[in-house]
């Protein structure tokens, strides 16, 4: 279904989120992926009472609307509230008609604005979530989509940047929820300049057997130290290139039970 939202200058495409949630992307620019379901997925199993959620760099939306499905299905009736934090224009407009398309003006709300300056008034989280890009300027083609480039290249910033702007919004017991690439040594270091501590990680692999690589980390950070808990890890596809039976029960878990075309 192709359809032209009011000011938004690009084709847009409604698709299936989450239960039958929807969610509106560009036809040509960033399109929600894997990892921003994998990140959610962290979120709602780490904080499963949270009540009071926040999406930086919340893009389409697609984070924070997953994480905040998958606590619904599990206790419909627990209130819970999210706001997605968004600096592109053209991603927070998108964000919004989702909101609206689903009727969720009552549960979640996208503001537009730079998380590094965001007042949120003294008001705290009990999950915050982010899916930061990932390769620093120079180590690879920068899209000429700006919407695609941003959600690629660190333009805005990287996830440091996440970490800080997670910590003063955290409440005391509220969990920090992110991805970044399983080789690259800046996601692990980014927390503790930020005052937080790993207390949960998750690797995921793609595809099983062989030298098949863990290309993806899972973390979750609180700002209280403690023990921290190693997960069994994730692979998504196994040998013969099917999906797993727990790639497709997780993905069952963010109400996405039908596995992915490819």
């Amino acid at each position: 279904m192709i359809v032209e939202l009011h000011a938004v200058p690009e084709a847009v495409s409604l698709d299936r989120l989450a239960g039958v949630w929807q969610i509106h992307q560009l036809v040509s620019g960033h399109r929600f992926s894997a990892d921003d379901m994998l990140t959610a997925w962290m979120g709602q199993r780490v904080a499963p009472q949270a009540s009071r959620l926040l999406d930086l760099g919340a893009g389409i939306g697609s984070v924070g609307l997953m994480a905040l499905w998958a606590l619904q299905n599990r206790d419909p009736e627990a209130p819970r509230a999210l706001t997605m934090l968004e600096a592109q224009e053209v991603s927070h407009r998108l964000a919004v008609a989702t909101i609206a398309h689903n009727n969720l003006q009552d549960r979640a709300s996208a503001l537009l604005g730079d998380m590094r300056s965001f007042d949120h008034g003294g008001e705290v989280f009990d999950l915050v979530t982010g899916s930061p890009p990932y390769f620093p300027v120079g180590t690879g083609k920068i899209s000429p989509h700006p919407q695609k480039a941003a959600c690629r290249m660190e333009l805005r910033g990287t996830i440091a940047d996440y970490a800080l702007a997670a910590r003063p919004v955290l409440a005391p017991d509220g969990w920090f929820v992110t991805c970044f690439p399983a080789r690259d040594p800046r996601g692990e270091a980014a927390f503790a300049p930020a005052g937080l501590h790993v207390r949960a990680s998750c690797d995921v692999t793609f595809r099983a057997g062989g030298e098949a690589p863990v290309v993806l980390r899972l973390f979750a950070a609180q700002a209280t130290p403690g023990p921290r808990a190693l997960g069994s890890g994730i692979t998504i596809r196994a040998k013969d290139g099917q999906w797993t039976p727990e790639y497709l029960e997780l993905r069952a878990e963010m109400g996405s039970a039908m596995p992915p075309v490819g």
